[in-house]
């Protein structure tokens, strides 16, 4: 399972857990600058333009003489920079909340909108100005953006990125604690539903878990010793018939060979054949290529080969060529002859005596191989069910014409045991297009 994926159990959780932390620390954060930075700013710019305000009530009433002195004293002690000097200046664009919280309390102040100016000099530093108009004339305070000294904006940044990175650390942590076990159950009963057994899986984690994890591991070997008895009883089965099998072929090839007894006994012998190749299917739903081993495989070559078997009873069948490269993927050869033969097979059978198209694409990715036939197709309601054991349809296939109902069976069961995707998909003109997918 990827847990990365928006429908997974990790995923989901993961999210929950982060946008709650996440939305928590947001309000926390905005509840602290509303009930403590904003006041605290607020009670300093208070400060500062009262400074300011008194300053040049004081600057007024000082003769011209004092006005240097007192300039350089409101520079020592406040880092303040007086001067009747009202050159043009811009408006500030500064989203500093300091600067915006000294405007509104110049305004209250001196009962007047007071626009907060700024500059850059020369050594690049960033000044801020203010007008003061106090009888009849404008003296100019100014001060440097290093005497404001906080930085909100930065700190904040630096705040959210910290505290979403831990949240997100840790949720993934407990996430996983939590999610592993699961995981593992799913990626178990995954195994099992494709017809392998996983190992069995560690017992720990929350009570619920261990309990869940110890009924799994008890589930599947049940489940295990079940389907091993089902194959030693169908061997059994299947050795108990074919001993009175062989015995009636040899009673058969005993009979006097007249032109009376030839036609029951050609009936006999294909009657038996019939039951032997029944026994042959049911066993192999059970227990076929289950220990075989992968190699490299030119996917190509098996599949001409297959269908230059079949052309020589079967000529309607033909193979397409898309996307190919030197296809030659890690397969297990046994089961890709044993799926395209099922599947070829079939389209013959059911293509109402019509040509057979295979198309053959191969990609670094993947190998993708349809069979194309043009017979009646398959009810809707009947894709799934055609895969299931002895399933046939009666009106379409009947007995006649039809096989023992195993052959898709098998190629859904090899399938899934090997990762592979097997569909059935209805043609626009009827028929059915067979695809399977080996992924690389």
């Amino acid at each position: 399972m990827s847990l990365l994926k928006p429908k997974s159990f990790f995923y989901k959780t993961l999210s929950i857990i982060t946008l709650v932390s996440i939305g928590f620390q947001i309000i926390l954060l905005s509840a602290f600058s509303y009930y403590m930075l904003i006041p605290l700013g607020q009670r300093a710019t208070d400060d500062l333009s009262s400074v300011i305000t008194h300053a040049a009530e004081t600057w007024s009433r000082l003769n011209p003489e004092q006005h240097a002195h007192f300039s350089q004293e409101m520079l020592v002690k406040h880092d303040l920079i007086l001067t009747t000097e009202t050159s043009q200046l811009e408006p500030t664009t500064s989203f500093l909340p300091y600067i915006s919280l000294l405007g509104n309390s110049l305004d209250k102040q001196l009962n007047t909108e007071i626009v907060i100016k700024e500059n850059i000099d020369k050594n690049g530093e960033r000044w801020f100005w203010a007008d003061i108009p106090i009888n009849n004339q404008t003296i100019r305070f100014g001060f440097s953006r290093s005497r404001i000294g906080v930085n909100p904006p930065i700190a904040f940044f630096i705040i959210i990125i910290v505290d979403a990175l831990l949240v997100l650390l840790t949720s993934i942590y407990l996430t996983r604690r939590l999610v592993k076990p699961i995981d593992a159950l799913y990626k178990a009963a995954r195994l099992i539903g494709k017809g392998n057994w996983p190992e069995t899986l560690k017992e720990d984690g929350p009570t619920e878990l261990i309990v869940l994890t110890k009924q799994f591991n008890k589930m599947s070997t049940q489940v295990q010793g079940l389907l091993s008895n089902r194959t030693v009883l169908l061997a059994g089965i299947a050795h108990d018939l074919r001993t009175p099998l062989t015995q009636i072929h040899l009673a058969l090839s005993l009979l006097p060979n007249n032109a009376e007894s030839e036609g029951l006994i050609n009936s006999i012998e294909q009657d038996l054949k019939t039951i032997n190749d029944l026994i042959s299917e049911a066993l192999n739903i059970g227990t076929e290529l289950t220990k075989e081993k992968e190699k490299p495989t030119n996917s190509l070559d098996e599949l001409e080969n297959i269908v230059a078997g079949v052309a020589a009873s079967y000529s309607k069948i033909s193979i397409k060529q898309l996307d190919v490269i030197d296809c030659r993927p890690i397969l297990y050869p046994m089961a890709f002859r044993r799926i395209l033969t099922n599947l070829i097979t079939n389209a013959i059978r059911y293509g109402n005596n019509k040509p057979v198209e295979i198309v053959f694409s191969c990609t670094n990715k993947q190998t993708m191989i349809q069979i194309k036939d043009s017979g009646l197709g398959i009810p809707k309601e009947s894709m799934k069910k055609v895969f299931q054991p002895f399933y046939r349809l009666e009106k379409s296939r009947n007995s006649e014409t039809g096989g023992s109902g195993l052959g898709l069976a098998i190629v859904q069961q090899l399938a899934d045991s090997h990762n592979w995707e097997v569909s059935l998909t209805t043609r626009k003109n009827n028929g059915i297009n067979a695809t399977i997918v080996f992924n690389h």
